[in-house]
């Protein structure tokens, strides 16, 4: 199981950041997550900015290629944002 974590305490992204470099970070196994290559066991996964550090996050690319495995499970309506906004690019 992955869960993607969102914490009030995390940097808010905005438009107007010009961020470059970004990693998703397992914090249950301390280290880079690479699709639950990081360890065995559920997944905690935060997106990780080099300037900002942990930042809270939308839903991904990666949640659309295997939705199943989010937990809590994406709704409807996060994946109809995601495609739309994949759709724009």
């Amino acid at each position: 199981m992955t869960l993607i974590v969102r914490d009030p305490g995390f940097h808010e992204p905005s438009d107007d950041d010009d961020c470059t470099r970004f990693w998703y970070f397992c914090q249950a196994h301390d280290r880079v997550y690479r699709h639950e290559a990081c360890g065995a066991g559920p997944h905690l996964v935060a997106l990780h900015c080099e300037e900002h550090g942990p930042e809270s996050m939308w839903p991904q690319p990666l949640m659309l290629m295997f939705p199943d495995g989010f937990d809590p499970l994406l709704s409807e309506g996060q994946l109809d944002w995601v495609r739309a906004e994949g759709d724009a690019d």
